[in-house]
């Protein structure tokens, strides 16, 4: 199976070189193991899918660390919360001894995860102050396309002078929307449908019953499948209850362990003093197209191009890449939003970048023109008011080239993510 380098790889060193440890979240299968493993080779590599060490390690902790010593990568920490007490006391005693001179202060602990919501409640119990956080995601689009420019996407000059020469071909675009982000799928030839089977059941097996015991495998399979057909809308909980026959309160759980495993990301409206009548409901999105299409039963890139859902399929892939162009570059989601007011005037994406505010829409067409732009000026009362700036907007689109459609919105092709 091919090696794809992961962009990330870099702020990791750093967080290494800063941090006595470091916890990289992300759904499973997204390469989190390899990636420690690659940048730490010197690292002893424990993994808790190993029965007899996750049994010594909850049973008796302090004899675990007396058998294997930092610095450790430990894989799978959420099955071992009785653990962490014992870390934080090792990266204490290191520290004093680093202030004393008689040793460096390293880092210690390589962690990974993939349920971040059942991690953070013992980090920030244990480790706050102590850990840094790196959520990864599947292989991006200029991962395994090996373009070098690792800045997050912001249609600004500096970013589209940096893509210019690395612009990407996107004549391989749905069969990639189809076949997913997944480090096995995109680096092998294995089968599609074998492998998201495996992965559902794999999920629902080790990150959702171990740790939530679920009472119905097949409701929540029900609720994964709704959720997916309903990719880029805004969530609404009775709907979905409705849909699968459970209440709002355990689809709202749901959706925190979706979130939690990073299979999701819910995108919060943009919120402005200086804005009226806007809506406060999220939207959600699916962060790997190939599980999307797998749980609707999209079995084809052409069946998805051609169908019905092929603009939903595009703008989930869009905000899935945009996602990780921002998480590969060290950079949180707090960021990211979406417009929506009362008269249902939307924009797909907003960024707030040093107080200034980019509207981004996502159109799969390769005819722009500057009526999709419309919505942008329904921001204008942030910059009105001075404490915030419009900067350029941008449609992102099916065109081969970047183009100004107005003087303050560009045509954005796609292979410029």
């Amino acid at each position: 199976m091919e090696w794809i380098w992961r962009t990330i790889a870099k702020h990791l060193v750093q967080a290494i070189e800063t941090f006595p440890a470091v916890l990289v979240t992300g759904p499973r299968q997204v390469g989190k193991s390899t990636l420690l493993q690659l940048v730490a080779e010197h690292y002893e590599y424990v993994s808790f899918d190993n029965p007899l060490l996750l049994q010594q390690a909850k049973e008796d902790p302090e004899l675990f660390l007396m058998n294997h010593t930092p610095p450790l990568i430990l894989d799978e920490i959420q099955y071992v919360p009785e653990l962490f007490p014992y870390l934080k006391m090792k990266i204490d005693e290191m520290r004093i001894k680093a202030r004393r001179g008689s040793q460096p202060e390293t880092c210690l602990f390589l962690l990974s995860g993939s349920q971040a919501y059942h991690l953070m409640q013992h980090v920030s119990e244990s480790l706050a102050g102590r850990l840094a956080i790196l959520p990864l995601q599947g292989i991006s689009y200029r991962e395994r396309k090996g373009v070098t420019c690792a800045q997050p996407f912001v249609p600004h000059n500096e970013y589209l002078s940096a893509r210019k020469e690395e612009c990407l071909d996107t004549a391989d675009l749905w069969p990639m929307i189809h076949r997913g982000s997944m480090p096995r799928l995109v680096s092998s030839n294995d089968d599609w449908d074998l492998f998201y089977s495996s992965y559902v059941a794999t999920y629902l097996e080790r990150d959702v019953n171990h740790l939530f015991m679920l009472a119905d495998r097949g409701d929540f399979i029900r609720f994964m499948t709704a959720l997916a057909a309903r990719s880029g809308e805004l969530l609404n909980y009775d709907s979905l209850a409705r849909d699968v026959g459970v209440s709002a309160s355990t689809v709202k759980r749901w959706i925190q362990i979706l979130e939690g495993s990073g299979i999701i990301l819910q995108l919060h409206p943009y919120h402005n003093n200086h804005l009226k009548r806007v809506i406060k409901t999220p939207k959600v999105y699916f962060l790997d197209t190939g599980l999307m299409a797998w749980l609707t039963r999209w079995v084809t890139p052409e069946t998805i191009q051609f169908g019905a859902k092929a603009g939903q399929f595009f703008e989930t892939w869009v905000v899935s890449e945009i996602v990780k162009s921002f998480l590969n570059a060290g950079k949180s989601l707090r960021d990211m939003y979406y417009y929506r007011d009362a008269d249902q005037r939307e924009i797909d994406l907003v960024l707030e970048i040093e107080r200034t505010v980019f509207p981004i829409e996502i159109k799969m067409t390769a005819r722009p023109d500057k009526k999709m732009a419309r919505a942008f000026d329904l921001l204008d009362p942030v910059s009105e008011a001075a404490d915030m700036r419009r900067g350029d907007g941008a449609v992102i689109n099916l065109y081969p080239d970047v183009m100004f459609l107005k003087k303050d919105v560009r045509a954005i092709p796609v292979g410029y993510l």
